[in-house]
């Protein structure tokens, strides 16, 4: 479980644990992070909470929220990140997770994680090879046959810039549950993508070199930009 760690105007500090999923902030007493400063809007920023990973939306406050100094409307919080609202700071200390990657720390979901209902819908969408009348078979359990390359993400914005993810398994699901969520599937002719909806999975579609995704999967080419759940990452193929 994180925690915020907020110091006021006066230097005066106060811990908050997340144990809510939805923690929200700003000038009002109703909000669960109250902060008695005219700089900070009624209802400010909500910190949103699920499994272990935390992030933060600005609720289109007047003067903004910022992470580490630069402004931000959503933002995935990482251990350590400072949010300045109004005269106040609140640092976000998460749990430790030992060695773990990062990227996959925050970017990597698991289906089973997300309950059936959630599944069933990421495997339906992720199957779907192309618009057509015919229902869309569940996704093979089966190995999938060997592409020619192998596909991986290279990370490009954020602390994780830099990191790489192979794509070596039939279906990779990323995302953030709740904000935005899509599978990579690995098929004989390539890579595709496909934005996940459901329970979980929010509405807004993965972009792909600058435009959102349609509705069917999508091909990916080598050196495709993808932005997903505020992380921007490159696709490579690698021959």
């Amino acid at each position: 479980m994180g925690k915020l760690i907020v110091t006021d105007a006066s230097g005066a500090t106060k811990d908050f644990p997340l144990t809510k999923e939805r923690v929200t902030i700003g000038r009002h007493p109703d909000n669960d992070i109250a902060l008695n400063d005219k700089a900070v809007s009624g209802h400010h920023a909500v910190v949103i909470t699920i499994l272990q990973d935390s992030f933060l939306e600005d609720l289109d406050s007047t003067n903004g929220t910022q992470v580490n100094g630069k402004q931000i409307a959503k933002h995935p919080l990482s251990h350590g990140d400072v949010i300045s609202i109004g005269r106040n700071t609140l640092k976000y200390e998460g749990e430790a997770k030992g060695d773990e990657d990062d990227f996959e720390k925050t970017m990597i979901i698991k289906p089973a994680q997300m309950g059936a209902a959630f599944e069933s819908n990421l495997n339906k969408a992720a199957a779907a090879p192309a618009p057509g009348p015919a229902a869309a078979p569940a996704v093979p359990s089966a190995p999938v046959p060997a592409a020619p390359v192998l596909g991986k993400l290279r990370v490009a914005s954020g602390p994780n810039s830099g990191k790489e993810l192979e794509l070596t398994k039939a279906l990779t699901t990323l995302g953030r549950p709740g904000v935005q969520v899509a599978a990579i599937t690995r098929r004989a002719d390539g890579y595709y993508i496909v934005h996940v909806g459901g329970h979980g999975g929010g509405t807004k579609r993965p972009i792909v070199n600058g435009q959102e995704i349609d509705v069917q999967a999508r091909k990916l080419a080598n050196n495709d930009t993808i932005e997903l759940a505020g992380t921007t990452m490159t696709f490579m193929l690698v021959h």
